[in-house]
């Protein structure tokens, strides 16, 4: 483990996600004379891609989880504990009952998962982006033989937008696979207008007539206002209800209380960064990942996901390098991204390409194969093996 020497400088890389993980792991290759602290209030870092898996009994927990305390071995400070309190002016951060007083300060603090948003919703479903809604998931669906099962999006913006969707499509084969898919009715019920709309409307309609090949109802522009538990009933802001037997659903998002009391969030509850190299109007402070909102020429936000958070964190960790050491080259968000489409049956698309092209995102969407399911595999492994 590299030891600070006298005078070094501290980075504090506030949350353990991938961006968290990837900005503390390079920081702490390009500055080996200084401090780096990694805060986590959870023991360990979930690969939350592979949530999609453990739902339909394909991962245990054990299996997509690491100890954030490995990060250790790589000489990253690593403290478990909630951020009470980030001073962006003094970069001074507070967790766990410690004050750091940092140099810089990384805020990939995440997306706040908030069912308690919509009257009902937690009592009535399973959340599909945590450990514990996710295994429910695969528990009720080992023993589910008829009725329906409602894929739900609560708000029209959430990170990962392709999960949802691929949800379904996994459902479906999980039910097939156990004979039973005649007997269940498989529904999303989505607030936003259409899959994936910042792909554009080519990607749009191709992942909808994907998930509606296998058999999926989809209901697009429906916004939930509440959900009553007992009655195992949906009702929607266009006066429609819709009964379920099995609800897995993605909840709203905000910003962590903690940002916001920061006065680091606008006027929508997120933090603006520069969109090139993610700087706060505070000197010294950066934000990366699904906390961030950065908006697009075509009038939506960059998506919340895992590759732009990990593609920020290297531009972050390059650049505070480069202000400190005089060494390197000064880095760029691009906006250029990737990811994997579950479709089920061991297959799964690739979509690929520029979210800030102009005057619209240039992205395209490779088909369902094989090598794409197995390339996602494979991801996941190299990812785990960094703990």
């Amino acid at each position: 483990m590299t030891t600070p020497g006298i005078g070094a400088k501290t980075v504090a890389v506030l949350g353990g996600g991938v961006g968290g993980v990837i900005a503390a792991t390079r920081l702490r290759e390009l500055l080996p004379d200084s401090r780096v602290v990694l805060v986590e209030r959870e023991p360990y870092h979930l690969f939350q891609p592979s949530l999609l898996w453990l739902a339909v009994g394909g991962r245990r927990a054990d299996d997509i989880r690491r100890p954030i305390e490995g990060l250790r071995r790589k000489g990253i400070e690593v403290v478990t504990a909630n951020v009470t309190a980030i001073d962006a002016a003094t970069r001074t951060v507070i967790a766990g009952g410690r004050t750091f007083a940092a140099d810089a300060i990384v805020v990939a603090l995440g997306a706040e998962l908030a069912p308690d948003m919509i009257p009902g919703l937690a009592a009535s479903g399973h959340n599909l982006y945590t450990l514990e809604g996710a295994g429910a998931t695969a528990s009720a669906l080992e023993t589910l033989q008829r009725g329906r099962v409602v894929v739900l999006t609560a708000a029209p913006m959430y990170k990962c937008p392709a999960a949802p969707y691929e949800m379904a499509m996994l459902i479906d084969g999980a039910l097939r696979k156990r004979d039973v898919r005649s007997e269940v009715d498989v529904t999303v019920f989505a607030a936003e207008p259409g899959p994936m709309g910042v792909a554009g409307p080519q990607v749009s309609q191709a992942v909808r007539q994907m998930v509606e090949s296998k058999g999926v109802t989809y209901h697009p522009g429906h916004q939930v206002v509440s959900v009553d538990p007992g009655a195992r009933r949906l009702v929607f802001a266009n006066g429609v209800t819709a009964d379920f037997d099995l609800l897995v659903y993605v909840p709203p998002h905000r910003a962590p209380a903690v940002a916001r009391e920061a006065k680091l969030t606008n006027d929508a509850g997120w933090i603006p960064v520069d969109r090139a190299t993610l700087e706060t109007k505070f000197p010294g402070v950066y934000a990366i990942g699904d906390v961030t909102t950065i908006p697009l020429t075509m009038g939506k936000p960059l998506p919340k996901a895992g590759v732009f958070a990990h593609a920020q964190a290297e531009v972050v960790a390059e650049n505070i390098a480069l202000a400190w050491t005089g060494r390197g080259t000064r880095r760029a968000f691009d906006g250029h991204g990737e990811c994997f489409l579950e479709t089920g049956d061991g297959r799964a698309g690739l979509g690929s390409g520029n979210f800030y092209g102009e005057p619209a995102p240039q992205i395209q969407l490779r088909a369902p194969s094989r090598l794409w399911h197995w390339g996602k595999i494979l991801f996941e492994k190299r990812w785990l093996a960094r703990f």
